[in-house]
């Protein structure tokens, strides 16, 4: 007998985000963003570093940690000395431990402090909301978690009051010219119930952030993701893969084989994908938003 497709639980979700990561551009993606775009659009924070020779930050999503700290590194080289207190909202308890590794491993960040929540955004809004501690910060920042959120606009309406009145939101989401948005909008009634309506691309904040009247700009960024093992026969990394496009654990063993034919055929599609010296290139496109006080 054949299992039912089930969504991934949190565990096999970090494994199936690894292997999308060691085969997609997405960290140099955002390296790229970082070191052309961050000294400019923290402008306004440097100011206040230099006022109070100390910079509030906090990241809201922690699994991609590296990116985390490259951003912490270059508020750093930018304002050497001014001390950093940098808070983490991660319900993973995984990306959390490995987040503390990476910081146990590095010598260059002593004028940086880290506290570390273990609870969903929900979560922690509620802990700050009974606890009246409404803390401002200087640099907030979103990075492709908002898939996840039950609320979306009330969680950026919540973070976005959580700005100091220099602060940026930064809202890292999948472009409307990925991939993923046709997947999403052509086959998502193929994906298991419980992750339907999380699906949303850089048009679906936009549109909250113009209903909250907040200022914003939108950075657009390429992206790809070879996904071409995905088409290869009892592979084992192009299952991995096809569990992560889909959220499905174990995707190509137990969905219907007229919706794995219906599923590479769409990837194929020219609005998905392209071919590049015979690999199968994914539009993983990037929209990065900044977000004003």
């Amino acid at each position: 007998m054949i299992p039912s497709m089930r969504s991934l639980t949190a565990e096999e979700y970090v494994e199936a985000f690894k292997s999308f990561l060691d085969h997609s551009t997405e960290h140099q993606c955002m390296d790229e963003f970082n070191k052309e775009q961050m000294p400019n659009i923290m402008a306004g924070a440097y100011t206040a570093a230099q006022e109070h020779q100390q910079l509030n930050l906090q990241g809201t999503s922690t699994q991609i940690c590296e990116q985390d700290l490259k951003m912490i590194r270059i508020l750093q080289a930018v304002h050497p000395g001014v001390f950093i207190d940098n808070e983490i909202v991660e319900p993973n308890p995984q990306h959390v431990a490995a987040y503390k590794d990476l910081v146990n491993q590095a010598p260059d960040l002593q004028n940086v402090s880290f506290i570390w929540h273990q609870l969903t955004s929900l979560e922690y809004e509620q802990q700050v909301k009974e606890q009246g501690t409404h803390k401002k910060f200087d640099f907030i920042h979103m990075i492709q978690m908002l898939y996840r959120v039950e609320d979306i606009p009330n969680t950026i309406k919540f973070f976005h009051s959580c700005l100091d009145h220099h602060g940026k939101l930064l809202i890292i989401i999948l472009s409307d010219s990925s991939g993923w948005a046709s997947l999403w909008k052509k086959h998502r009634d193929c994906l298991p119930a419980t992750d339907r309506g999380h699906y949303i691309t850089c048009g679906g904040i936009t549109e909250v952030l113009r209903r909250l009247g907040a200022e914003h700009r939108v950075y657009e960024l390429p992206s790809g993701w070879d996904i071409t093992e995905c088409f290869i026969e009892g592979d084992a990394l192009g299952g991995r893969m096809m569990d992560f496009l889909t959220g499905t654990k174990n995707f190509l063993g137990t969905a219907p084989p007229a919706l794995r034919r219906r599923l590479r055929e769409a990837l194929c599609q020219p609005e998905c994908s392209s071919t590049r010296d015979g690999r199968v290139i994914f539009s993983n496109n990037l929209s990065m938003i900044v977000v004003e006080s």
